[in-house]
């Protein structure tokens, strides 16, 4: 009897000092800040907990119009604010373009703080060693290698039309992306590097338990996700994960002592820009810059983390949702295939071979990759960690210390900037049209001073894809919208194969 009278007292007084602070708790800023945000109804203690516990990754992306606007508990004094839909563009402008606004967090799929998710001094020290990499002049060295990995997804591609058979998209454009990230970025051929698939594998199954955690608020302190085995389950994912970018960063850095002449030119910043016949990688730099003692070999490790799953996972997402949207637009996607064969009509007969300056001429393709990216934006939402008060247009305070998320996804849809929303356009990115937009409207590789990195990398392969695909292939529909599960993950994806047919020309 004694036992239970102690427990009693023991969970009362537990549960009086858990009432008190978060009465305590309400009286603050941020929550105060938070009430001026729709959302779901903030109870006590357990705050909108409720609303999220039970969401999967499928419940949970429909569903982010209402539970993910303002939430805040007792395990997590992290506020979030999310652009409500309907909520006007203006208002949210300063969260994207503000220089102070540094997203300051680990890199939620290898927990590493890479300088993507960190903010400050670290991300513009790092900033500076990476930004040489991806001159226009190196990336044109790059554009030989999308053109030689191209051939290989076209072979594929080849047998599944010759077959008769559907292509899943998903599998086919991962691998090829995985491939051009490892030799352009990384200096290393995919088939050198054991664990591609079980790599490929692993970063699905850490979404999933990522996206499980957040959905649990108690979760986020590390020491509840410790005890609760949550920890041990993450570090087995991420151990052929890690193992994979090791792989790569030892065979460079190999190379790179044994033969430190080769990598001499990397010393001269202008013999980067200039010579055009060298091909450069991203991890060449910081192996150089390792070398000079500007970032350690944790450091190094972040960075290939980073850019190897930003390089392929957003890649390959744009890739999928780009032939699924033209598989159901057949007149755009010959009308793309017209301007290409013109376009080769005009080079001489001696040598047809396209160069990375002749993807400009495709002004109509060019409109077309815009508009599914504004339809099926690879990131779909982006945090900036507020580290100045920001008064919104409508009067509203962002207070510093909470996180704002920006739905991309939604965003793209304001039918204030692109009228019908819904309907596949590509001449809303003619520059008249352009011209009458906010430009933070359009943001598949966010905005303001922590844009990507990569973007004109990204649009180079997304291009130099479209044309050698569709030179040779006419791409049918065969998985309808309604039929595609979205997930909610840091890259858009389906939990269903999304399909389609390719038929030689």
């Amino acid at each position: 009897m004694g036992f239970w009278i102690n427990f009693g007292l023991i969970l009362g007084f537990l549960f009086a000092v858990l009432f008190l602070a978060d009465l305590i708790d309400k009286q603050g800023r941020l929550f105060r800040a938070m009430e001026k945000f729709p959302g779901p109804p903030v109870r006590p203690i357990i705050g909108s907990v409720e609303e999220i516990m039970f969401l999967n990754q499928g419940k949970s992306i429909t569903r982010r119009e209402y539970v993910m606007p303002n939430s805040e508990n007792l395990c997590s004094n992290d506020l979030r604010v999310d652009t409500p839909l309907g909520e006007t563009l203006p208002s949210f402008v300063p969260i994207l373009a503000e220089q102070l606004n540094l997203r300051s967090e680990r890199n939620p799929r290898t927990r590493s703080r890479a300088a993507a998710f960190d903010g400050g001094s670290k991300w513009l020290h790092r900033r500076r060693i990476l930004t040489p990499t991806f001159h226009f002049n190196i990336l044109n060295g790059f554009h030989r290698t999308f053109v030689e990995e191209c051939e290989l997804l076209v072979g594929t591609l080849d047998e599944h039309a010759a077959s008769g058979k559907a292509t899943a998209l998903q599998p086919v454009m991962s691998r090829f992306t995985l491939s051009t990230i490892c030799e352009t970025s990384m200096g290393v051929k995919l088939a050198s590097m054991a664990g591609a698939d079980e790599y490929r594998k692993k970063l699905y199954e850490i979404g999933e338990i990522l996206v499980h955690r957040l959905m649990r608020p108690w979760l986020i302190s590390d020491f509840v996700c410790k005890i609760t085995g949550y920890q041990a389950v993450l570090r087995k994912l991420l151990l052929p994960v890690h193992a994979f970018t090791t792989g790569i960063i030892n065979q460079r850095r190999e190379l790179f002592q044994r033969n430190p002449e080769t990598f001499d030119d990397l010393t001269a910043e202008e013999n980067v820009y200039t010579n055009t016949k060298k091909r450069y990688a991203m991890l060449d730099s910081l192996l150089r810059a390792e070398q000079d003692q500007l970032i350690d070999a944790d450091g190094v490790r972040e960075e290939v983390d980073t850019f190897t799953f930003e390089g392929h996972d957003t890649t390959a997402s744009a890739l999928v949702f780009i032939f699924f949207q033209l598989a159901r637009e057949q007149t755009v996607q010959e009308r793309i295939f017209n301007e290409i064969h013109a376009l080769y009509d005009r080079k001489p007969q001696a040598d047809k071979s396209l160069r990375p300056q002749d993807y400009a001429e495709l002004k109509f393709m060019d409109r077309a990759l815009k508009e599914c990216l504004r339809l099926w934006p690879p990131v779909t939402f982006i945090s900036r960690a507020i580290t100045d008060d920001i008064v919104l247009a409508d009067g509203a305070l962002l207070p510093a210390g909470c996180v704002a998320n920006v739905q991309i996804f939604d965003l793209h849809r304001d039918p204030e900037q692109f009228p019908d929303p819904e309907r596949f356009d590509p001449d809303r990115f003619l520059p008249e049209s352009v011209d009458k937009r906010n430009p933070y409207a359009y943001v598949p590789f966010s905005a303001g001073p922590r844009n990507c990195i990569g973007q004109k990398y990204a649009m180079m392969e997304l291009k130099v894809v479209v044309v050698y695909t569709l030179l040779r292939f006419r791409v049918l529909p065969v998985t309808r919208l309604e039929e595609i599960n979205f997930v909610a993950d840091l890259v858009l994806r389906s939990t269903n194969p999304i399909e389609v047919r390719f038929e030689r020309r």
